[in-house]
């Protein structure tokens, strides 16, 4: 049987958030390094995204078979292998000559990636009792809310002061250090579990992904194919339906669906799958309103949106003491409800805003961002027993990673439409249909919150020890 500690470990909690920080920050850390790799390489800047997207999509192709490896091989083991991947992968990154190169090393890159993540939470989840889900998630959720923050400004200091090399280079020592300790910290008392790999469902499910994902990011891309965009997202759609199919037959599939009948996973991973989407569209919005809608300098709209990581760091001590006071439904209400409110709020700022009021919007944002992250990052799994981690941690790591991929395609699309129907309607000012972008983020932020409002007042009353 598989030993259970009966105190949370907050070693390997913080382990494991170290190199889940290092695998978000390498999502989007070299946007900023761009016309510098580009100029060593002899290509254009925009060609440089094309790393970014090999990397996201191997994460979200290969996050899916996580678990079935976890479960043939144990989840000790391949978590170390994980880590020792993901850090040759970064050196590697570091020497290529060619964008080519480096677009291969980013794909053994994301492959490090898509098993460290879900394995890592998952070797934590085994890990701990109910009673500690509460404290071991919030060590596992600042990943998420600070590198999609930090990328930008971390990229560009090394850049500027180093160079591009540095941006992989710092993963080096990082990712050492993390092996050794995982090797020390990290059980080895999963119980093996051997089946095959569901063949079909993985190629099933990686094409929908990569399709959805390459879709999406053709949406973000100017000038856009639109042609080859609804392609590739009709590819997605139709190639999930089988998938989805195919995994109800299935003895062993891909990702166990069974999961999503429990009403607090369910609504962790669907409505929590929009809240994470348009939450994390949220500094990318700020980011081009204040440059692009008000015509700020690239240095002063960071500066600025830095603002909704003083938010998340401000409240990140209080999020668990508020859940177990008011629990996890009135929590996540609260999350979803001020969080829209702030959204739309921001649809009024205008270039003679007083800086003050800006960020004291952009802070309360990263308030709202970090209480709602720790929320649905503890409830999908309050419910979940024990003999369903793993399926569920998988499907639970899948959903969240497209969500994420998601999230600057999304609002890359929103700011379109509505720059698109400012330009009719208020010709001649630009920061009208940034601000409108705000406003539809704001009425989509009703799906999760009716979900959320659905909840039974008692949700996750173990977990929040109620």
């Amino acid at each position: 049987m598989r030993a259970r500690s009966q105190t949370l470990n907050r070693g390997l909690a913080l382990l494991v958030a170290g190199t889940f920080f290092m695998e978000n920050l390498d999502g989007t850390i070299i946007q900023t390094a761009a016309p510098a790799m580009a100029a060593d390489f002899g290509v254009r800047a925009v060609d440089i995204n094309l790393a970014m997207t090999a990397y996201l999509l191997t994460l979200a192709v290969g996050i899916p078979v996580s678990g079935w490896l976890a479960d043939r091989f144990g989840a000790r083991r391949i978590f170390c292998i994980a880590i020792a991947v993901f850090t040759v992968a970064s050196a590697l990154c570091a020497i290529s000559t060619s964008l080519p190169e480096l677009i291969v090393m980013r794909v053994l890159q994301g492959i490090g990636g898509a098993m460290m993540v879900p394995v890592g939470r998952l070797a934590v989840l085994r890990s701990v009792e109910k009673r500690d889900l509460l404290d071991a998630m919030a060590y596992l959720t600042w990943p998420a809310l600070l590198a999609p923050v930090l990328a930008p400004a971390l990229g560009g200091i090394l850049t500027d002061f180093a160079s591009w090399h540095w941006i992989f280079i710092i993963n080096i020592p990082i990712g050492v250090c993390a092996l050794v300790i995982a090797l020390r910290l990290v059980p080895n008392t999963d119980e093996l579990i051997v089946h095959r790999l569901d063949w079909s469902g993985f190629l099933l499910v990686g094409v929908a992904l990569a399709a959805l994902v390459l879709g999406m990011e053709m949406i973000g891309s100017s000038p856009t194919d639109w042609a080859s965009v609804v392609v590739l997202l009709a590819i997605s759609a139709g190639v999930g339906v089988l998938a989805y199919l195919r995994m109800r037959r299935a003895a062993h599939p891909l990702l166990d669906l069974s999961a999503l009948r429990i009403h607090t996973f369910r609504v962790g991973n669907m409505g929590g799958g929009m809240y994470r989407l348009l939450i994390g569209a949220a500094p990318f919005l700020f980011t081009l309103m204040f440059q692009s809608g008000f015509g700020w300098s690239a240095t002063d709209a960071g500066l600025l949106v830095m603002a909704v990581f003083v938010g998340n760091v401000v409240i990140k001590p209080a999020t668990s003491p508020l859940i177990r006071r008011f629990g996890f439904r009135l929590v996540i209400i609260g999350s979803n409800l001020f969080g829209a409110i702030v959204f739309a709020l921001c649809a009024f700022i205008e270039p003679s805003t007083p800086i003050a009021v800006i960020a004291v919007a952009l802070l309360f944002s990263g308030v709202f961002r970090s209480i709602g992250f720790s929320g649905y990052n503890s409830v999908q799994f309050a419910d979940v027993p024990p003999a369903m981690v793993s399926g569920a941690n998988t499907l639970a790591s899948t959903m969240q990673q497209v969500a994420v991929g998601l999230g600057i395609a999304v609002a890359a699309l929103i700011i379109r439409v509505t720059t698109a129907a400012a330009s009719v309607i208020d010709p001649g000012v630009m920061a009208t249909g940034y601000r409108w972008a705000f406003v539809v983020v704001a009425v989509l932020m009703l799906y999760p919150l009716i979900e959320s409002i659905r909840m039974p007042s008692h949700a996750g009353a173990e977990v929040a020890a109620r």
